[in-house]
């Protein structure tokens, strides 16, 4: 077995097509299709169910998919132990939940005290985040905390209020909880919050509609069609300007912690160590 078979084998299973994965890894897919066979030939078992439009892993594949992931993150992590120097360069792959309006101006600073680093931004849900960085896929990420994992080690980098928001209609907080609810996919932090919120003040949503983007979110509340809760910091602009009205709801469910996290136990790379210094600077 080779590295470049568990390539192709976690290509193949992200993609689901083996003409996906040939495009994706420049290879002929007749090389792609023979790297599989040769792959199961080898374990003794098929890894696919195989249909007219695609193919899906089967349990085996699922389970060998596990260990491939780890075998190649740890080869990512020897490369760059060797790679590595004092002046960070390379590319940083760092996932973020939105919004956090404080971020950018963390971000400018850091690229330009190391210019020779390339940031890679990926916007997600803290639950997929963390998944990101556990298989590696990630070098780090900005998440709602608190976070608890064995694998993890986390960084406090900021603590916001939470707050309800609406159109501006002079309503009361009981009013507005009665409007359906906008919200961030599962797994975001913030709904987690509003949500165990309502649960014990036994209230339950006249509907639930989700989104995965900021901006559509907000604009849908500027047109009064729902209610959702967001870091007060993102929208004092809006509130200030008379926009929309802004609404406290109760602790402990009013405060969020921002915090760093990255696998833990993982080698450093320094690009990784700069911006930890930085985050622990702040």
């Amino acid at each position: 077995m080779e590295i470049n078979d568990l390539k192709i084998f976690k290509a193949v299973a992200e993609f689901g097509s083996v003409s996906q994965a040939a495009l994706e890894l420049s290879y002929v897919q007749s090389n792609v299709t023979a790297r599989i066979k040769r792959l199961e030939k080898e374990l003794q078992t098929e890894l696919f169910y195989r249909h007219k439009r695609g193919m899906v892993l089967n349990a085996e594949g699922k389970r060998l998919l596990e260990y491939a992931e780890d075998i190649l993150g740890k080869m990512e992590e020897i490369k760059r132990a060797f790679q590595g120097s004092d002046d960070p360069s390379g590319i940083l792959n760092i996932g973020v939940v939105e919004p956090i309006f404080s971020l950018p101006g963390l971000l400018s600073e850091y690229l330009e005290k190391h210019p020779h680093v390339d940031l890679s931004l990926t916007v997600g849900v803290t639950a997929r985040l963390l998944q990101d960085v556990t298989s590696m896929k990630l070098d780090g990420a900005f998440v709602t905390g608190p976070v608890k994992h064995p694998l993890i080690d986390c960084y406090e980098v900021f603590r916001e209020e939470l707050i309800l928001v609406s159109k501006n209609e002079n309503s009361t907080l009981d009013d507005i909880v009665k409007k359906p609810l906008l919200l961030f996919n599962k797994g975001c932090g913030y709904r987690e919050r509003l949500e165990s919120w309502l649960k014990g003040e036994g209230i339950i949503p006249k509907q639930i509609m989700q989104f995965g983007s900021f901006d559509t979110i907000i604009g849908s509340i500027t047109a009064g069609i729902c209610v959702t809760i967001v870091p007060k910091s993102s929208v004092r602009r809006l509130i200030d300007d008379g926009t929309i009205s802004g609404y406290s709801i109760p602790k402990p469910y009013n405060e969020v912690t921002t915090i760093f996290i990255c696998k833990k136990d993982s080698y450093l790379t320094p690009t990784l160590r700069s911006f930890i210094e930085k985050l622990q600077h702040i």
